[in-house]
């Protein structure tokens, strides 16, 4: 980017006009806005401003887990979590730091579930016997979301309220792998809510959207891929378990670019890969290498897909530029 202060030297030394200074000075910037993705566009991420930050997120840590391993009394573990409420009220009420405030929250959470004294939460074990713990835990999450306004804190609050809602369906959920993907799409559709209140990505609402869509993801993904792995029905497998693996992976990618959300992939990447891999195992195709010939060819479409990220979003946005659709997603170029 070419500073004022040049175009004014170059004015100074004969070799431009006043009157052409400030038309370059705009043509420049024109030019460099036209080629570069605007700042709306980009999923940023605002829970880390500097390697201030994170040096002071390690130093919490450091003190949680030395408190974590000491074998304390009830009281003394509501000390340590009034001691990091106040350390919140220090860090983020007042100084805004948002990487240390997640540390210090999920210290807290467990500070408070060893104060209270319930049971560690064993889903494989008695189930139900982790509902009051969880309740714990979503209720000390939502209070520090209520106190601080940190968007981070309804990502353990709702995956606590769905861990309930899925240990409620009992022996249902074992026999209904979709269940996961039907509790994913209410977290999906209330992640959307917070999205459609800020589709510039400005405020705290995107921020919020962004912590539920990675909780929704895996819960969808899952849900649809181990039905279709696991399925016994004569349909599913006269299309092939495989050939829909893939199929319902580029679907899932193609929503994740309409709403803008690089973010839904990750938890999508690992059962992609293996549906890749079980395509593979049925073709006659054999290496030696393959797994290494696999990850090289998945990592390299990631490559060129986050490369390419805004021309392949606006194929898919153009076309529903005026629907309703368009309303809940952000524009093109932040426009």
């Amino acid at each position: 980017m070419i500073k004022p202060e040049i175009l004014q030297r170059a004015v100074t030394q004969g070799l431009l006009n006043p009157e052409q200074e400030a038309p370059l000075l705009d043509f420049i910037n024109r030019q460099q806005d036209a080629d570069l993705p605007s700042a709306q566009d980009e999923e940023q991420l605002k829970f880390v401003r500097n390697f201030g930050d994170i040096f002071i997120t390690i130093g919490v840590a450091f003190v949680a887990i030395s408190i974590a391993t000491m074998d304390l009394q009830n009281w003394q573990w509501w000390l340590s979590a009034g001691c990091f409420v106040a350390l919140a009220e220090w860090l983020v009420r007042q100084r805004r730091l948002a990487l240390p405030g997640m540390a210090i929250l999920l210290s807290i959470m467990y500070f408070v579930a060893q104060g209270a004294g319930l049971p560690d939460i064993d889903l494989f074990a008695d189930q139900y016997s982790s509902i009051p713990s969880l309740l714990l835990l979503a209720g000390c999450a939502g209070a520090f979301y209520w106190r601080y306004g940190m968007p981070f804190s309804l990502l353990p609050m709702t995956l606590s309220i769905v861990t309930i809602a899925l240990i409620g369906l009992g022996e249902e959920l074992l026999q209904h792998q979709w269940l996961f993907t039907l509790t994913g799409l209410v977290v999906f559709a209330v992640a959307m809510t917070f999205d459609s209140k800020d589709r510039h990505r400005q405020l705290r609402w995107s921020d919020c959207g962004f912590w539920l869509h990675l909780l929704a993801s895996p819960l969808i993904v899952h849900g649809v891929m181990t039905t279709l792995i696991f399925s016994d029905a004569s349909v599913l497998n006269a299309l092939g378990n495989e050939i829909l693996l893939i199929s319902f992976f580029i679907v899932f990618m193609l929503i994740a670019l309409l709403v803008d959300r690089r973010a839904m992939l990750v938890s999508s990447s690992s059962y992609g890969i293996y549906a890749i891999f079980m395509l593979l195992e049925n073709s006659p195709v054999s290496a030696e290498n393959l797994p290494l010939v696999v990850f090289i060819g998945f990592g390299l479409f990631i490559i060129v897909f986050g490369t390419f990220w805004y021309r392949l979003r606006s194929v898919i946005f153009r076309p529903l530029a005026s629907t309703a659709v368009a309303k809940l997603v952000p524009e093109l170029n932040g426009k």
